[in-house]
């Protein structure tokens, strides 16, 4: 038998060969000026490391200022074109299902699940992202959702000690939202052991795929099965109380037992699964960074207080917020937009090409990835005067900003695949600024 050392030589000789033979077919088509890296794994590490610093912008700045606004790079084991280019961003949104396809790194596919919306294609998708907007649009958020976002996030605040780490509450706040407009739990010690195991399934998310060499990717694997055990009791406990003529409880997971779509156990779990990792971590960060913003623009913060206090002024200060009062936070919106657009949270999508694509002169092969950066081209100052700097009154209507068209801005994506959570997070962020700057003082 051969030894383990000349196994992984032929190996990463066989793996070169495979390389070379994907470069050479594609030198007679005018690909994206770029580099491929290394063999296999490319620039993967380069992304990883960018991605989890404090600024993850230096993988595609120096690319872009190298290459321009598409470039060829190769990460998780394939060849991608980069676009920081609003237009091909809109073009690749648009064509979804057309001419590209959703795909994700194994990473995050593996984690999320093969049922997970993000996954999702044709019909499926169409049907099950329309559902999830039922559940997230004006009218639910207005006559149902409002007032448990307003009692969680005043529940929350209340519990807070003289110091806490706001990231970690946050994150609390919107995991607790989620879970309760999925399954109508109230935040009890189940549902904060479930998020403890979240946390490690999202740390998996940008690491490579291969669980022998990757610490972080196997316990979120380890994780994640914890989840889907969890979930999977609760979706059988509430199929046999549907099927016993039980009250439905309207919610998500009462939506998919009803639908008549006869959902498996794995479908349901998947599906949830994901909705949680979207509720969780991206309206938490985008919580925690509109307050840093906020106390490093000092002006900012005054004028966003001043429009909470008159909307406090007309009721009792602890009376729950109303949609008129909602509808009132004009300026908030405009702190909204702005932490949207500097944070970047959905920094970009992947999808693959489903044919040879041309595009800007270009030719993306068929079977490429393709990521469309939407941060890229918010933190372009062609877009954005001081487009690195947070300015929230560039959105106030009389702004030429503020009437960007829309491939410029896309925070939540765009096409068949808009964040379907979209309005969603935008109220949970201004309840939460509201309680944030009625309760509390800057010293």
């Amino acid at each position: 038998m051969a030894s383990l050392p000349t196994l992984l030589f032929f190996l990463t000789i066989f793996t070169l060969f495979l390389f070379l033979c994907r470069v050479s077919r594609y030198r007679r088509l005018r690909l994206p000026p770029g580099s491929l890296g290394l063999p296999f794994i490319g620039e993967t590490l380069q992304l990883i490391s960018a991605y989890k610093s404090d600024n993850p912008e230096p993988f595609i700045d120096q690319r872009v200022n190298r290459y321009g606004s598409i470039f060829t790079t190769h990460v998780f084991g394939e060849p991608t074109v980069f676009s920081a280019d609003p237009e091909t961003n809109r073009f690749i949104l648009l064509n979804e299902g057309k001419l590209f396809d959703c795909s994700y790194p194994g990473s995050i596919s593996n984690l999320l699940g093969k049922h997970s919306l993000l996954l999702m294609k044709g019909a499926l998708h169409k049907r099950m992202h329309s559902l999830t907007m039922s559940f997230a649009n004006s009218s639910i958020i207005k006559d149902h959702l409002l007032l448990h976002i307003d009692r969680l996030i005043c529940l929350n605040l209340d519990s807070w000690t003289h110091r806490v780490l706001l990231m970690e509450e946050a994150k609390k706040i919107t995991f607790e939202l989620t879970v309760k407009q999925l399954m109508s739990f109230d935040p009890d010690e189940w549902t904060e052991t479930l998020r403890k195991e979240y946390v490690l399934v999202i740390e998996g998310f940008f690491t490579l795929p291969f669980p022998l060499f990757s610490t972080t990717y196997r316990r979120a694997i380890k994780a994640r099965t914890k989840v889907a055990d969890a979930l999977t009791l609760v979706v059988r406990q509430r199929r046999k109380e549907s099927n016993e003529g039980k009250e439905k409880k309207n919610d998500m997971l009462g939506a998919l037992l009803a639908s008549g779509d006869h959902f498996s156990d794995e479908e349901i779990v998947d599906f949830m699964l994901a909705l949680l990792v979207a509720g969780y971590e991206t309206t938490s960060t985008i919580m925690t960074l509109a307050v840093k913003f906020l106390t490093e623009t000092p002006l900012a913060l005054a004028q966003l207080k001043d429009e909470h206090d008159q909307i406090r002024a007309r009721s009792d200060p602890e009376a729950a917020l109303e949609w008129t009062d909602y509808k009132s936070m004009e300026f908030t919106q405009c702190v909204v937009n702005e932490t949207l657009r500097v944070a970047n949270i959905i920094g970009g999508i992947f999808r693959r090409a489903m044919t040879d694509i041309d595009i800007k002169g270009y030719t993306i092969p068929k079977g490429w990835k393709v990521f469309a950066s939407f941060r890229a081209v918010h933190l372009n100052p062609e877009h954005y005067k001081d487009a690195r700097t947070f300015n929230p009154w560039r959105w106030q209507s009389n702004s030429s900003e503020a009437t960007n068209p829309g491939n410029v801005y896309t925070p939540f994506g765009g096409g068949p695949r808009l964040c379907p959570g979209y309005e969603l997070a935008r109220v949970v962020l201004s309840v939460f600024l509201h309680r944030i700057v009625t309760r509390f003082r800057e010293r």
